[in-house]
């Protein structure tokens, strides 16, 4: 438990330091009126208090991503959590934080816009279709997943006949909860009850997306951050009890010494599964995520000041890093061996661990309430993506959103597309999912890194992580079978390959466009 909680601290540390370096680099302008005040018109531009921006944020980035990947991410072993600690404050703490101020100091304008901007019209238009494309996956990812656990804690509550009790040693007791459970309630199957928690789901998100922000958003999401909170918090005193009371677990058997070099060993079950590059596009939300920027100018629409961006943006990212570490460390520690948790994830997914693991640690009532917490997270991602899809597409069409009207002429189709995705298998959309994800990362840095560029600040903090994910990224899509499907040697090859032509082709289109300094930055502190 000292390993999870001295990468924690250095999660923290990282928010302190680097965090005030990178705002240091974009230099703010406190004295310079935000959009949410200069664009102000009561449905997307509401001026809102720091803190509860923060929390919608922290709702708003977090969805299953946290959760899933790191749990999916633990098979590769302790190699999983520092990929989080390194990649959510280097790379996805500076990606939201460039993405938010980016956005404050261009009329919070989306990431399309942005790209187009510091990039050029062809990423520009790249990354229209490609976000409208995410977030309209990750709308029908995110519904499924809270639905499957919201379907368990019906049947566990509700359902007709019993279902064993779930212990923390008693690992094949837990199949019977979310993997093969034959309950019914009020003669509804397990399926029809996914069926019918979808349906709920996908209603709210609608309500959410046609309405002002401060309505429904603004009002409801501090609940869900109380359930956020105790579900971290119920956790990670899991995590602490398990230890005390128990030794056998492969995370405190195996690493009670905790030699350095575990952490850069591949310990897959399955022993086919590389490092390199699939562990970058596995653990995604909690290190580095591309659909944070489909997010983050929502709430940079709201910031009444750019000295609140760091809090805000950085420091929303340092907290789902901290979600991702407890959630790989249940992965790590739940379970006697990785095998096992590679047993029990086959059989009912990643949700699977997810429940069984709340209710052994917290009982089944604070188990509970633990896999609210986790459910909560996918629905408030899922109904914002759609409300991001919405303005994406409106700013490109240029359509005013004042009037209702105008909202659901762009929001019913993008509705009927998502429920009509909602067929497909769930593991091949995700799988789609986590590449355009990582690949909308990729091209937000490369954004930020132009942006640098152009006003001669010191880039390389953005352009380092972008050559780093362009390269995972293209490697990924030759190696992979939703790519090429080609062999591993000659992908890293190819991946490299490409990135030293996008890195070139990076330099040489933004060393036309630099320019002396940056208009919108204080340079200077004024004399109060």
């Amino acid at each position: 438990m000292l390993w999870f909680f001295f990468c924690v601290t250095i999660l923290l540390v990282g928010y302190f330091i680097y965090g005030k370096v990178i705002e240091k680099i974009f230099v703010i302008n406190p004295n310079k009126n935000t959009p949410a005040y200069t664009m102000a018109d009561g449905v997307d531009y509401v001026p809102m208090s720091k803190g509860k921006i923060w929390l919608i944020q922290l709702l708003n980035i977090a969805g299953t991503g946290p959760i899933f990947g790191p749990i999916l991410g633990a098979l590769y072993g302790p190699v999983a959590m520092l990929w989080i600690v390194i990649g959510c404050i280097f790379a996805g703490a500076v990606h939201d934080y460039m993405c938010g101020m980016l956005s404050v100091r261009n009329s919070g304008a989306s990431m399309p816009y942005l790209t187009g901007k510091y990039l050029g019209i062809i990423p520009k238009h790249f990354i229209n279709l490609l976000a409208v494309v995410l977030l309209i996956l990750v709308g029908v990812v995110f519904v499924a997943s809270p639905a499957q656990l919201l379907s368990s804690i019906t049947i566990d509550i509700f359902g007709t006949a019993a279902t064993g009790t779930i212990s923390v040693d008693n690992a094949e007791s837990m199949a019977a909860v979310t993997g093969t459970s034959s309950n019914t309630v009020f003669g509804m199957t397990k399926e029809t009850i996914i069926v019918v928690w979808t349906a709920i789901i996908f209603i709210y998100y609608i309500i959410a997306t046609l309405l002002p922000i401060d309505k429904i958003i603004g009002r409801v999401y501090p609940i869900f951050g109380g359930l956020l909170l105790f579900m971290s918090l119920g956790m990670t005193y899991g995590l602490v009890m398990n230890e005390l009371g128990s030794t056998q677990s492969y995370f405190y058997s195996s690493m009670g010494g905790l030699s350095f070099d575990a952490f850069f060993q591949n310990l897959q079950p399955k022993g086919d599964l590389p490092i390199w590059p699939l562990l970058f596009l596995t653990i995604t939300c909690g290190a580095l995520s591309g659909f944070h920027a489909t997010q983050t100018p929502l709430m940079a629409r709201c910031a009444m000041n750019e000295s609140e961006g760091r809090f805000i943006f950085y420091g929303a990212m340092i907290a789902e890093g901290i979600i991702a570490l407890i959630w790989c460390t249940v992965g790590l520690s739940f379970y006697p061996d990785l095998v096992s948790l590679q047993e029990a994830i086959s059989v009912g997914s990643p949700s699977k661990v997810v429940y069984d693991s709340s209710i052994a640690y917290l009982g089944a009532i604070g188990g509970v309430f633990a896999v609210l917490g986790v459910v909560i997270l996918p629905i408030t991602s899922g109904d914002t993506s759609f409300r991001a899809a919405r303005l994406i597409i409106a700013e490109f069409l240029n359509v005013e959103q004042r009037t209702l009207l105008k909202r659901l002429g762009i929001a019913i189709p993008l509705f009927v597309i998502g429920f009509i995705i909602s067929k497909v298998d769930f593991q091949i959309l995700w799988r789609y999912f986590s590449w355009a994800n990582q690949s909308v990362a990729v091209v937000m840095l490369w954004t930020a890194a132009g942006y640098l560029y152009r006003y001669r600040k010191l880039h390389w903090v953005c352009t380092i992580p972008a050559i780093f994910m362009s390269a995972a990224c293209y490697t990924f899509l030759a190696y992979n079978k939703i790519g090429f499907g080609l062999d591993y040697q000659l992908s890293v090859y190819i991946g490299f390959g490409l990135t030293i032509l996008t890195t070139a082709a990076f330099f040489l289109f933004v060393k036309r466009e630099r320019v002396a300094g940056d208009p919108d930055a204080l340079v200077f502190e004024p004399k109060v």
